[in-house]
Parts: C-alpha cells; structure tokens; sequence
C-alpha cells in the first residue's frame, strides 16, 4: 500500500495520503484543510535512492554537509517569517545574510562580505543592490549572488501536516 505526498502551493502544505491500491495512482485528491485548493503529487524525501552527480563548479552551496545545509534553512524560514518583505530591516537582513556567508567560508566572494558588513551597519538595501547589482557578473561572484537572492526570495518550507489521510476519501469519484 503506497502513501503518496502532495503539495499545496496555495497553503504551502504537504499531505500524505494512503492508498490501499494502486488504482489512486494517478489520482490527484482535493486538499483536506481547503477542498477548493488543486494539489500537486510529489517525490517523498524517503524516496530518493542515492545521490546525483551533479556540476557543482558553480554552486557557491556544493559540498556543504546536508545537516549544516537543513539547520541553515530551517533558521532562515524562522529569520525570513518575522521579516517585510516590502521593506526589510537592513540589520536583519545584515545578520540573515551573514549567517550564509560564515557558512560558505572562503567561498564568499568579498564584494559580498562587503554588502554584509553595510547591511548590518544600517545601509539602505535598495542602494546596495543597486551599487552591487552587477557584483561579478558572470563569474563566480554572479552565481553566488543569485543563489542568495533566490534563496532570500523562496526560504519558506513547506509545512508536514502530520496526519495520514486515506486515498479513497479525497479523490472525487
């Protein structure tokens, strides 16, 4: 009997749902907290066998222990929940973004070492983005600089609804 996850991109959610025969396999089930919302099926964690080569020459994050990579992550969901996103605190920023870059070590370009210590002084983030925008543009700085970016703008994991819900009462018929 597989259990099957899906996500929520709506409530930012993942489900588990229990099907006691292959026939849900395909089946997409309406999500439990709000039916209207259309959930998406996804690869458990448990389910991902071994690890893929991947290119890592411009990952500025290859290489970091997963446990140091989960805590990371986990305090940046908790960091990023109390942060505006329309106008964010330099200094929290400051001190979020200097948490990514002690973890990077020397990987961390020094134009970006040198943003950290201004944000954390109280400088404006719209001026030193514009001032550092193009921050090693197409090197190693550039990847870098992209990856914070992107994990700034989408560090809010998912939510695991703890309960298990049978197949056959979500699907419509």
């Amino acid at each position: 009997m597989p259990i099957y996850e899906f996500y929520c991109p709506e409530n930012n959610t993942v489900y588990q749902f229990l099907a006691r025969t292959l026939a849900y396999r395909d089946k997409v089930p309406r999500c439990p907290d709000h039916p209207e919302f259309t959930l998406q099926k996804q690869v458990s964690r448990f389910a991902i066998i071994g690890k893929a080569k991947e290119e890592t020459d411009n990952d500025p994050f290859a290489g970091l222990d997963d446990a140091k990579m989960e805590a990371l992550m986990a305090d940046m969901e908790s960091e990023m929940g109390g942060m505006d996103d329309e106008n964010p605190d330099p200094k929290q920023l400051g001190r979020f973004m200097r948490k990514m870059t002690d973890l990077m070590g020397d990987k961390t370009p020094p134009e970006l070492r040198e943003m950290v210590k201004r944000l954390e002084s109280g400088e404006d983030p719209e001026k030193l983005e514009s001032e550092f925008g193009d921050m090693g543009e197409g090197g190693e700085g550039d990847a870098l600089f992209a990856q914070v970016k992107k994990i700034i703008k989408g560090a809010r994991q998912p939510v695991r609804n703890p309960k298990l819900y049978e197949m056959s009462e979500w699907v419509s018929a």
